[in-house]
């Protein structure tokens, strides 16, 4: 459900079908557009990708308003990080909330969301709810790893779940949750020129907050987790 992280889990009906990373949806009100294509990327491979993200440290990072870990009181929850290669170069997947779900409004995110009960890895929850919210088949995912966890102001232990999807590629976006599905370059993501990191007043954790790109506006846990994947990968624009 996004970084929202909404409690309410019931499946949404999809929406039609539509070719994402080809210009033009196939069907469908949804206006489709992609991240423009910007040069700089580092050309790191799948194993490499895999091999810095099973070096990570396992320390939590914040959403920049929580303070830090209370183990006792957090819920549960997982996103998924999609890398894609778009015109030679990697690029993240984000989604934009609709103005009808229950919390955090038309803001971008990660697809994810709240565990199941049953659910016993942060892989199951994340690739479960970007089928949900995307269409996105589990299988057509090739997980590479996770990043730290991260502490919401919401009470939520959010672990991202990093994994390559195929590209260009049919998704059928939950249209109720879902009100738009775009890609970034990880090498616009690396600058540091194009974020701003500041401290609220009381707290000890930096806030993210990228500066809009094609409209959209990247800030709060899915800035952090995005920071986060870039500090790992070691990129640099």
């Amino acid at each position: 459900m996004a970084h929202g992280l909404a409690t309410s889990l019931s499946v949404i009906p999809f929406g039609v079908g539509k070719v994402f990373g080809l210009g033009q949806p196939v069907s469908g009100p949804m206006r489709i557009r992609r991240g423009d294509i910007l040069s700089g990327s580092m050309n790191l491979s799948e194993a490499e990708i895999y091999a810095r993200l099973q070096r990570a440290s396992p320390s939590f990072s914040t959403d920049g308003y929580a303070d830090g870990p209370q183990i006792e009181t957090l819920k549960c929850a997982a996103v998924l990080v999609p890398l894609l290669q778009q015109g030679g170069e990697w690029h993240l997947l984000f989604t934009r909330r609709t103005d009808q779900v229950e919390s955090h409004k038309n803001q971008v995110s990660f697809p994810g969301g709240a565990c199941d009960e049953g659910e016993t890895t942060p892989e199951e929850t994340a690739l479960r709810e970007a089928y949900e919210e995307l269409g996105l088949p589990p299988q057509s995912v090739r997980v590479l790893g996770r990043l730290a966890p991260l502490i919401t102001i919401t009470a939520y232990r959010v672990t991202p779940v990093v994994g390559i999807i195929p590209w260009p590629l049919v998704l059928r976006p939950a249209t109720m949750e879902v009100a738009r599905v775009f890609t970034i370059p990880l090498a616009w993501l690396a600058d540091p020129s194009n974020r701003w990191e500041f401290y609220m007043p009381g707290r000890e954790h930096s806030l993210i907050v990228y500066h809009p790109f094609d409209g959209e506006l990247l800030w709060g846990a899915t800035a952090r987790i995005t920071v986060n994947l870039i500090e790992v990968l070691a990129v640099s624009p």
